[in-house]
């Protein structure tokens, strides 16, 4: 945060493709349109606080994408319309018909749109005193039922879709299309302080749902699958300097809008707070004194049921702690590094090794970033990622076929590794073009198991047809997408 009217801070990543694109660039990140190529270098690195779809930044016509929405009535009251298309295909080298645990992209030879995205905001500018501000995202494409929020725009935890799943996508056209509202919230703001009440994307991790908000097209494990997607509550960010950031607020938890945590009924209800989904986000976000190096650090804390299953359930304490660092180690080269830690209690996976504690699921893992400006309109970069699932308890694949009803597989108890190589390059002021080619590798802890095909691999040529999962252990993936910004 620079100085008021109230900014959010920009991602790395729409930073080095505002770099890259010089005269072409103005990318915005999930809900804002933050990009001006000729900013300051020193603005230009400035780590977000917050994820990418809230960093907001003025952008003119002549320097950002051309806003076809946009309307002088609108405008002239500091409301902003935009929004893109994003589409892409991509392919495994089994030809299985889905790409393993890759979720967003995650069918294979199979064109996806996955983003039509459309934003609607007011940002706060409290220059003059007391201001407000608030935004609507609607989502409509594949990714959709990676955002929905239980008794919003997805079923309550006991109430069934058409496949008899609960908890499942509710806005949907087709099996694989469907809408969603992310984000509808309103802000008040005054002096060093903006406090947002309604529903919201998650200010954990570094990756994001908005496809302009991210360097590549597939997505980590950490974000897929350690992380929370959105929040409902209140969320005040406080910046007492050009430095700092804090953030505090209370929540209903992971991806829940209005479900009660007793819909169910609770198997454990004398557990501390049991009927209670109350949670604490949080964080503050430190940048040096010329904006090239930043450090986030975020929390969310809170109690969660342990599975949807249209039965009663385990409520335990769910808590995820999130670091992101980046240094801009010259004008052409970015280096990014997150490590996330995750926890339930009372998981009761039944998966546990020896010596593991009983009923306790934990997710952790390290991801790696490295960018480079190769030109104006070209940058080149590189992800690799360890991700332990340390009790089969987070990674579910495919998720898409889970709330239709299909076969799925989860229990992945091991370690998951992935690079990828990829570029961006921005050929005009509105697209973005991002070739990416991958590897994963899956190593389980009982490996004898899946040797004797006893135990699940997330990859392979049957998976997504059967019960029991792929068959393979990695996974050689390549695909392409294109963003259009409108």
């Amino acid at each position: 945060m620079k100085k008021i009217p109230f900014r959010l801070p920009l991602s790395l990543t729409a930073a080095l493709l505002m770099t890259a694109v010089a005269a072409d660039q103005a990318v915005a990140q999930t809900g804002t349109v933050p990009v001006v190529p000729n900013v300051p270098q020193e603005e230009a690195y400035e780590l977000r606080g917050l994820p990418p779809q809230e960093a907001a930044q003025e952008a003119s016509a002549e320097e950002g994408p051309n806003r076809y929405l946009e309307t002088e009535f609108l405008t002239n009251r500091g409301i902003k319309t935009y929004g893109w298309i994003n589409a892409g295909i991509g392919a495994n080298n089994w030809a299985s018909p889905f790409n393993g645990p890759i979720t967003f992209n995650d069918r294979n030879w199979q064109g996806q749109m996955n983003q039509l995205y459309l934003v609607n905001e007011k940002l706060v500018d409290t220059t003059n005193g007391l201001d407000w501000g608030g935004r609507v995202d609607l989502l409509y494409g594949t990714d959709y039922i990676y955002t929905t929020a239980r008794g919003f725009d997805g079923f309550l935890a006991n109430q069934a879709n058409g496949s008899g799943v609960v908890g499942a996508p509710s806005w949907a056209s087709s099996k694989d299309y469907g809408l969603a509202m992310p984000q509808l919230y309103g802000e008040l703001g005054y002096g060093n302080h903006v406090v947002k009440a309604g529903h919201f994307y998650t200010i954990i991790g570094y990756e994001v749902v908005p496809a302009i908000g991210n360097f590549f097209y597939t997505h980590a494990y950490t974000m897929q699958y350690g992380e929370p997607f959105t929040h409902t509550g209140i969320l005040d960010t406080w910046t007492p300097n050009d430095q700092l950031t804090v953030y505090a607020g209370i929540t209903n938890g992971w991806d829940n809008f209005s479900d009660p945590i007793n819909s169910q009924g609770i198997l454990n209800p004398g557990y501390i707070n049991a009927n209670s989904n109350a949670a604490f986000l949080g964080g503050v976000s430190f940048k040096n004194s010329d904006q090239t190096q930043a450090f986030t650090s975020t929390v969310s804390s809170g109690n969660e049921p342990v599975a949807f299953i249209g039965a009663p359930v385990n409520v335990g304490n769910r808590s995820i702690w999130s670091n992101v660092y980046t240094n801009e180690l010259s004008d052409k080269v970015t280096y990014v590094f997150q490590n996330d830690n995750g926890w339930q209690f009372n998981a009761n996976t039944g998966l546990q090794n020896q010596g593991q504690l009983a009923g306790l699921a934990q997710w952790y893992g390290i991801n790696q970033y490295l960018f480079y400006n190769v030109s104006d309109t070209l940058v080149a970069g590189m992800r690799f990622e360890w991700f332990r699932d340390n009790n089969g308890y987070r990674v579910f694949a495919p998720i898409r076929n889970g709330w239709v009803g299909g076969p799925a597989q989860g229990g992945f108890q091991g370690n998951f590794f992935q690079a990828t190589w990829g570029l961006n390059w921005k050929p005009t002021r509105n697209w973005i073009i991002r070739p990416e080619l991958r590897y994963d590798w899956y190593s389980p802890d009982n490996m004898a198991g899946a040797r004797a095909g006893t135990a699940p691999l997330p990859f392979g040529p049957n998976f997504g047809r059967i019960a029991n999962g792929g068959s393979e252990y990695g996974q050689l993936y390549g695909g392409c997408d294109a963003i259009w910004q409108f």
